[in-house]
């Protein structure tokens, strides 16, 4: 992150049509203690999904936290993640359907990052979360990795960072992040994420 230009002290303008959101980067450097959890109807799945099954349930998942990244990165290099053998897809699955992502990149030697975790949002709250966390830990250590880490931001969930946090990953960097919002170019609704302002430019 050495490469990272420093914001100044005080205020700095957004221009119309960005977003601005905060992000916090978090790490384990140690399988934190199991925990014993009842999986009732879930399970978790080993997918290899197409890029259209995967943007899909991407979609359903993060639209409303304005996960974008992989809607419009070009297929053929979206295609070659989901085909790297050191990107390990998962599907949750809450009786039969469709109830959250899970991906594990180990693609840095010694690092796993956990890329992708969601759920869609009527399994939000329900302890699926928990569950999931748990499969991703154990996942993760599993590997012979020195650290597991993750990073969230203010257009998450607002319970995420603290979800983190319990999980027992531990905040290291603090990074501002602008882009376009995506409202208005039409890679998401421009009714969703309504807790982000949109500013027309």
């Amino acid at each position: 992150m050495n490469d990272i230009p420093v914001l100044p002290i005080g205020f700095s303008a957004v221009p119309a049509g960005k977003v601005a959101t905060v992000v916090t980067c978090l790490e384990m450097h140690a399988r934190p203690a199991p925990r014993d959890l009842r999986a009732g109807s879930l399970r978790l799945e080993r997918w290899k999904p197409s890029i259209e099954a995967y943007r899909a349930l991407f979609r359903r998942i993060g639209a409303e936290w304005m996960w974008v990244s992989r809607l419009v990165m070009p297929d053929a290099e979206l295609e070659a993640i989901l085909n790297d053998g050191k990107v390990e897809i998962f599907m949750l699955i809450d009786g039969e359907r469709q109830a959250g992502l899970l991906e594990l990149d180990f693609r840095q030697e010694g690092d796993c990052e956990l890329a992708f975790f969601g759920l869609v949002a009527d399994a939000i709250g329900q302890g699926a979360g928990r569950f999931l966390m748990e499969q991703a830990i154990t996942k993760a250590w599993t590997a012979p990795i020195r650290r597991f880490w993750v990073h969230t931001c203010h257009l998450d969930h607002p319970a995420a960072l603290s979800f983190y946090r319990r999980s027992g990953f531990v905040p290291y960097a603090t990074l501002v992040e602008v882009m376009d919002d995506p409202r208005l170019s039409g890679v998401i609704a421009r009714e969703a994420a309504p807790h982000v302002p949109l500013i027309d430019p």
